[in-house]
């Protein structure tokens, strides 16, 4: 990796790279989508996969058998009709790439929560159920699946809306049209507006971007442009209608979010894929900006090549969130220790043994009720939620960054020719010291063991994913301070009294750090890098003629 970073004499746009590489054939479709599957009901096989698309595109045949199981409703939950619903699987394959290449400029500017998956497929299915005498079953069954690495689930199925009945009626042409348009669109840029044409509309959508303000309407976010036609607004690129979708929950949400916070094993048992996905995925969002570190698959079947791992009753349930509609789960999944039951109004409820250490925020419950009353729209009453959420979550987090923060080293004592000294590490005991004068309740009024909270978050796998990239980003910032602190340096000074071995010592170590600055793009400003690369170039030219030829020539 270095040594192809390296081989760049000088600064390299990211924009060019991005530029040569959208050459490439699919280029620009595989930023958004890796591919797009046809599933199909075969008599004597079963679900079966018809087409991929595009051709080229390698699926190993463990994905593809678990893309057929999870593209189709279980037999339990299937009704006439169209159906829509997203899921999660595992590559089998190992870690890939798109065309494009390196994800990391896309991860960096967008926001935690919108990063691309490289472990994991989303599939957004579009599945359609007709009576059709021409048919052996007497049904047509068909599902259209969107596979991205990518959790925009709102722009992938009002996608799907537009292209699936279409796709239905004329079939092969069609999609092949519909690719060659999405390998059109620009590629999903954070903090820019996009206008996305597919079949004649124009989707407009906001991709979200790291720096955006927590909670800020997408909405007014917004340039509006005179696109004639007008085009199709996505308010919002992934967000749910979270009051929907928790609405037969109210009363448990405080218990849910405590749940998400400490990746307790939840499973919830719905009456179709539609609502299984929904409930899945708002509850994986509810932690946001914090990113839920977890493993969650929206809908699950008896067919996944991970259903014994999670049946077995030799070991604790693992960390993640499934979701399931076949009733044989309600038995297989009984020893789980939180199990959710949504679907009919009167059942749904949560089947815990779990106490919560913070109290019901019972304000919130009685404006959301009131709500329902006066028949408030569900966008506002999500609005309230999500804020609450946000809030909640902002609470408990902005301890853990203040004390994170304390334990960067001061800029003072990073000085040019000392390696940057180590970030201190992170003792509970100092934090939760640190809560009686500035703990969660000068921004929160609910009550509580917050302290229990923190005891109990430190074990799970969202600490450590929070843990792990705010380390990342310190180590970052640090190397780009120790930069900048070499660039205010006068090197001529420093070379006086040193011997050639030392001189060269210090050229192979610049390089070694721009070469790290430029590949894995740190926060550090070009001007700053070419001036170390002007420093490389004054210190090797005060050296005898056969070192320089060393050096330029390694």
């Amino acid at each position: 990796m270095d040594a192809l970073c390296s081989a760049e004499p000088g600064p390299r746009g990211r924009r060019g790279e991005a530029a040569a590489a959208s050459a490439l054939p699919w280029a620009r479709f595989s930023a958004w989508l890796d591919c797009v599957c046809v599933v199909t009901f075969d008599l004597e096989l079963g679900q079966a996969m018809e087409l991929v698309y595009p051709f080229d595109f390698r699926l190993t045949e463990k994905e593809k058998t678990s893309i057929c199981y999870l593209s189709f409703p279980d037999s339990y939950s299937g009704g006439l009709g169209d159906t829509q619903f997203s899921f999660r699987l595992r590559h089998s394959g190992g870690q890939r790439t798109t065309h494009l290449g390196d994800d990391g400029e896309y991860n960096r500017e967008a926001p935690l929560t919108l990063q691309r998956e490289t472990a994991h497929y989303f599939g957004y299915v579009y599945f359609r159920q007709v009576k059709d005498s021409s048919m052996k079953r007497g049904y047509f069954q068909k599902s259209l699946v969107l596979v991205s690495r990518l959790p925009y689930v709102n722009l992938f199925q009002s996608l799907l809306q537009l292209i699936a009945p279409e796709y239905f009626d004329k079939l092969e042409p069609c999609l092949e049209a519909v690719c060659n348009e999405i390998d059109q669109w620009p590629g999903p840029a954070p903090g820019q507006t996009l206008n996305l044409p597919v079949m004649g509309v124009v989707i407009q959508v906001r991709i979200p971007s790291r720096v955006d303000k927590p909670g800020s309407s997408p909405v007014k976010q917004f340039n509006q442009e005179n696109l004639l036609p007008a085009p199709l607004v996505l308010p919002t690129i992934h967000e749910l209608d979270l009051f929907r979708c928790f609405q037969p929950l109210l009363i448990h949400i405080q218990m849910l979010w405590e749940l998400m916070l400490l990746g307790e094993p939840v499973v919830v048992m719905a009456p179709s894929p539609t609502v299984s996905s929904e409930i899945v995925l708002a509850l994986t969002s509810c932690l946001a900006p914090l990113k839920y570190c977890c493993d969650y698959r929206p809908y699950f079947t008896i067919h996944d090549s991970e259903f014994r791992e999670y049946t077995t009753r030799t070991q604790a349930p693992p960390n993640i969130v499934v979701g399931v509609t076949n009733p044989f789960f309600i038995k297989t999944l009984q020893h789980w220790p939180h199990i959710l039951r949504v679907g009919e109004l009167k059942m749904s409820g949560i089947y815990t043994s779990y106490k919560t250490f913070l109290h019901k925020d019972k304000t919130l419950i009685k404006r959301l009720l009131k709500g329902i009353q006066r028949k408030r729209p569900s966008e506002v009453q999500s609005a309230l939620l999500r804020r609450h959420l946000l809030e909640l979550t902002q609470s408990f987090i902005i301890p853990l960054e203040h004390y994170i923060a304390s334990l960067m080293p001061l800029q003072r004592a990073i000085t040019p020719w000392k390696n940057p000294p180590q970030i201190r590490p992170f003792r509970q005991e100092d934090f939760m010291k640190t809560l009686e004068h500035a703990g969660p309740q000068l921004t929160c009024v609910l009550k509580g063991d917050w302290l229990g909270l923190y005891r109990r978050f430190f074990k799970s796998p969202n600490f450590d994913g929070w843990y792990r990239q705010r380390h990342k980003e310190m180590t970052q910032k640090l190397e780009a301070l120790h930069l900048e602190a070499i660039c205010e340096a006068n090197i001529v000074a420093w070379m006086k009294d040193k011997s050639e071995v030392e001189i060269v010592d210090l050229v192979l170590k610049l390089r070694e750090k721009l070469v790290r600055a430029r590949c894995h793009h740190l926060p550090v400003k070009e001007e700053t890098l070419q001036r170390v690369g002007l420093y490389i170039e004054t210190i090797i030219g005060s050296l005898p003629e056969d070192l320089q030829t060393v050096l330029h020539h390694p």
